[in-house]
């Protein structure tokens, strides 16, 4: 199925996108307050393009490709709205961080897109003040994206192994919220139908381990009345963080058939994703000793301490090079959490991009919610599984 980012290919496109997103946030069933910030931004957007295509600039070619770059960012905002509308409430708040994570960098992206090199150069060579002040608006507006305390306490009750009375009281009054004109049986049955059919494409692509999650939330939509599941629930990671829905299985014996079909884990933090965190980039140069001893403390649980990890950096840059001692720590991260590579890619990324390794290793810590790592207020946990 075509996506809207592909079909959107011009720069009117772009416009259009952005009027539909804001016409659009307003019926979301699930991250509404999510979604009506990213209209808000959207609105700024459409504003400003509406002043583009007011003036000639719009028939530049550079500023024409330009814009429909940008038109593919609205495309994708838009995706991320329409299945806030459309998918199963159940399953946006059980992989509700995933979609934090998505809302902040879908705006980090469009913002990123309207700095068109040619038109910002133009706007100030020729003054156009309207223009320019439209573009600050855009630059200047800051969103908050998250989960509210209703999306929090829903998602803790749908992710624990055992629910009690107290968490399906929590799961209606959250779905009350989401259909209002509906009983809670119909809104149980509406989520249902639309898990199945979530559950229907993803056979079709033959993924068995997202179908194993939404088996295990149409479970809990047919169980929610009862307060208790109809069977326990064995969680696949002890010490993994609850929110790992597809670690939730019906039986001891499939632990050891979920840790051979698992694989390696990607990246959830971008090496070259400074710039969305430039408070922690600017530390981390300023001062890279520092970060390196709380990401070794952080990673080996206190078995390194912050003042042994800086002292084996400085013997080591006196033998063979820190990065040599440096990479280990990186080699280590990943382990603990099963993410792909090799330790000659550790070697050469802090042998070439020390300071951005370091960033990329302190954001995975917060983002996957790792215990001493969350010292900013609502981290989002790891990137979690979504379809369009």
């Amino acid at each position: 199925m075509a996506t809207l980012a592909a079909e959107a290919a011009s720069w009117p496109d772009a416009l259009a996108l952005a009027s539909t997103i804001v016409s659009s946030a307003g019926d979301a069933l699930a991250h509404r307050r999510n979604c009506e910030q990213l209209a808000g931004h959207a609105e700024l957007v459409r504003a400003w393009l509406e002043k583009v295509s007011g003036t000639d600039l719009a028939r530049v070619p550079e500023i024409q490709e330009g814009l429909g770059e940008l038109a593919e960012a609205l495309g994708e905002a838009l995706e991320l709205v329409e299945s806030c509308r459309g998918k199963s409430c159940i399953y946006m708040v059980a992989t509700g961080w995933n979609a934090v994570y998505e809302f902040r960098r879908l705006q980090a992206e469009i913002d990123r897109r309207v700095e068109i090199p040619t038109l910002t150069s133009l706007v100030h060579e020729f003054r156009m003040e309207h223009l320019e002040q439209a573009l600050r608006a855009i630059k200047d507006d800051h969103r908050d994206y998250t989960l509210d305390e209703l999306d929090i306490e829903a998602q803790k009750a749908i992710l624990k192994p055992d629910r009690t009375k107290r968490d399906a009281d929590i799961l209606e009054k959250f779905l009350y919220r989401a259909y209002p004109d509906l009983r809670f049986d119909e809104a149980l049955q509406e989520e249902r139908e639309k898990l199945h059919v979530e559950l229907q494409w993803l056979r079709s692509r033959n993924d068995p381990k997202q179908c194993r999650v939404i088996e295990h939330l149409i479970g809990v939509a047919e169980n929610a009345t009862n307060g208790l599941p109809s069977k326990r629930v064995t969680k696949l990671l002890v010490n993994e963080p609850a929110f790992v829905i597809s670690g939730y299985i019906n039986n001891v014996k499939s632990i050891t058939e979920s840790f051979q079909d698992q694989g390696q884990d990607d990246w959830q933090a971008d090496l070259f994703g400074c710039c969305m965190e430039p408070c922690l980039s600017f530390k981390t140069c300023l001062y890279p000793c520092g970060m390196f001893a709380k990401i070794a403390n952080a990673v080996s649980r206190g078995e390194i301490s912050r003042e042994a990890a800086v002292n084996n950096v400085f013997a080591f840059s006196l033998v063979g090079g820190c990065c040599c001692y440096t990479c280990c720590v990186r080699r280590r991260l990943r382990e603990l959490f099963n993410i792909q590579g090799s330790s000659c890619d550790d070697f050469l990324t802090h042998l070439m991009c020390c300071c951005c390794a370091m960033v990329q290793e302190w954001r995975e810590l917060e983002l996957r919610g790792f215990e001493g790592c969350q010292g900013r207020k609502m981290i989002p946990p790891p990137y979690q599984f979504m379809k369009p």
